[in-house]
């Protein structure tokens, strides 16, 4: 990290997300609390146009940024708003269209450049919408991918998480009528592994106990109803134990969750987005968030969406996205801690004796 903006406070990147969705609303309502700078420096991507135009709309006056167009002036007692343009954008809150979509993928390339540069140590991102951020610049069904491929990583994991339970999912936006194509051993091996090693440096849990849903009702009841369990999840599961990993399944969804076996484990591996979503957003205490597990860098968002049915009318409820900020810190936090446990024993031992 660069040591002309390190400090004790992390410096936190936030995307506006799109520009006519409640994404400037909870990010407004989040820093008017100024207690937030005493966590972290938050650097908003987006421009002094756009803010300015929420901040009004909201009458919020609690609410004080600085403007940037370079780090050299980064402010580390205040807001900071990074202009990632300078032209003229109509914005029409509750509205979908192409303008939003456009200058979402602009905040997040922007943004995404900081991290690479090492301006910014963490990132948090506003909703997107993903039909209209649809371009050159993005062609991707989410942000999971996006910064799958903006940084070179093999393979990332959706991991929702809060306080009582931690979900990741084995395949993310794709229809229903794909998903099986995707339970194999292999890609069910490999998000394991992903799960395992987050779990360790990214929440400080030594040895993580997974859980793994089948794909079919009933876990596929011994091959009646599907056969995925017995022939490409359970020899996964086989294969992990042998690999390290404490995991165990498969197991039906509907019992697994209606019995709250989720509370026995640290993670759960669900095979498909609403499998997982559904029960996470029913049962999980406190405000969830969304990691990307598995990049180099950390990058956390709220669990919800654009909302754009109430974007504009100073009803979007901030918790999450505040959650966010600080798994977000708390994440940055738990892989520096790893970071120094496992660093070089012999070098610790000289250090110690001199």
């Amino acid at each position: 990290m660069s040591s002309t903006i390190h400090t004790n406070k992390p410096v936190i990147g936030i995307t506006i997300g799109d520009i006519n969705s409640i994404g400037a609303e909870i990010i407004i309502k989040t820093f008017a609390d100024n207690r937030m700078l005493e966590f972290c420096t938050p650097v908003i991507f987006a421009s002094n146009k756009t803010i300015n135009f929420y901040r009004k709309l909201m009458n919020e006056n609690n609410f004080n940024y600085q403007s940037l167009k370079d780090f050299t002036r980064l402010n580390h007692k205040q807001v900071n708003v990074f202009n990632c343009w300078e032209e003229e954008v109509q914005i029409t809150p509750g509205v979908l269209n192409e303008i939003g979509g456009k200058y979402a993928a602009r905040s997040l390339e922007v943004a995404i450049q900081c991290l690479k540069d090492d301006q910014i140590e963490g990132l948090v991102t506003a909703p997107i919408h993903k039909k209209n951020i649809q371009g050159e610049q993005f062609n991707y069904t989410g942000h999971t991918p996006y910064l799958r491929d903006a940084f070179g990583a093999k393979d990332v994991l959706m991991f929702m998480t809060a306080e009582n339970m931690r979900v990741g999912l084995l395949t993310e936006h794709v229809p229903v009528a794909e998903v099986a194509k995707y339970v194999t051993k292999e890609n069910i091996l490999d998000k394991l592994q992903m799960m395992k090693d987050s779990l360790v440096k990214d929440f400080g849990i030594d040895s993580p106990r997974i859980a793994v849903l089948g794909l079919n009702p009933h876990a596929g009841d011994e091959g009646l109803i599907g056969r995925e369990e017995i022939e490409q999840i359970s020899p996964a599961i086989n294969q992990a134990k042998s690999n390290g990993i404490l995991c165990f399944g498969p197991y039906s969804a509907d019992a697994f969750f209606a019995r709250s076996m989720h509370t026995s484990f640290d993670g759960v591996l669900a095979m498909y987005h609403d499998q997982g979503l559904i029960p996470f957003k029913s049962l999980a205490t406190g405000e969830g968030i969304n990691f990307t597990a598995g990049l180099p860098i950390v990058r956390t968002s709220p669990d919800h969406g654009t909302a754009f049915d109430i974007a504009g009318k100073n009803l979007a409820d901030p918790d999450s996205f505040r959650q966010a900020i600080f798994s977000c810190l708390e994440i940055l936090d738990k892989r520096e801690t790893y970071a120094e446990n496992t660093s070089n024993p012999l070098k610790k031992i000289q250090l110690a004796s001199e």
